[in-house]
């Protein structure tokens, strides 16, 4: 699996142009500004009130009085700012931020997210993604294509007609990244537009409930350097 959130990350890194400023949030996302092509240099913007993140540090390097906004020891840029979190909001819901990437547990035809509760679980809240996802300039979903239950062994698709969990936001996602394929939300729906060679077609519309269209000029699912 971390194979897998690797393949993600790199391709979500190739999203990204020099000089963008953009926030990424737990977990998978974090990993992606370890793999940020040569020459793209960007400002990770974290809500707990910094620009100039560089990334994650070493066991026995941590500085205690630096995290992110998921609570990890990150490290600092020498360029690094540090404000108070209104101000951090103030930069998401102005529109300062270029890019978002997130999580999610479910994404549907009409580009509504949810990701912050499964009722009667618990969870830390919302956290800063319902600013970000209608704060930043792009919403970039960042996910294994499918739920796996380790109970029943059975996997399900998050890839849905309809989000059946409390949603984020509607109608803000612009591109879903996973182990198998790209797909950019349109107006006219969810379009497929790349597909990892370990995969075929059939495969990912196998793995989806939503209704998907295959890009007359679909690629392949480009991690290089």
């Amino acid at each position: 699996m971390a194979d897998l959130k690797t393949r993600i990350a790199k391709r979500c890194a190739k999203e990204f142009k020099d000089g963008y400023v953009a926030n990424l949030g737990i977990g998978l996302p974090t990993m992606v500004s370890s793999f940020l092509p040569e020459g793209v240099h960007i400002t990770i913007q974290s809500e707990n009130g910094f620009t100039g993140l560089e990334g994650s540090v070493e066991r026995g390097d941590e500085n205690v009085e630096i995290i992110n906004a998921g609570g990890g020891y990150v490290k600092a840029s020498p360029r690094v700012n540090y404000f108070d979190s209104a101000t951090s909001f103030g930069i998401i819901r102005g529109g300062h931020v270029d890019a978002t990437v997130l999580g999610a547990m479910q994404v549907d035809e009409q580009g509504n997210l949810a990701n912050w509760i499964i009722p009667g679980k618990m969870y830390a809240g919302m956290g800063g993604a319902m600013d970000l996802v209608v704060g930043a300039k792009e919403v970039i979903i960042t996910m294994l294509h499918q739920q796996f239950n380790k109970k029943t062994g059975v996997s399900k698709p998050k890839i849905l007609k309809e989000c059946n969990l409390p949603v984020t936001a509607l109608g803000v996602v612009d591109l879903i990244i996973t182990e198998m394929c790209v797909i950019k939300v349109t107006d006219e729906g969810l379009l497929l537009t790349e597909l990892h060679h370990d995969f075929t077609v059939e495969d990912v519309v196998a793995a989806t409930e939503a209704h998907l269209t295959v890009s007359p000029d679909l690629k392949p699912y480009d991690i290089s350097e």
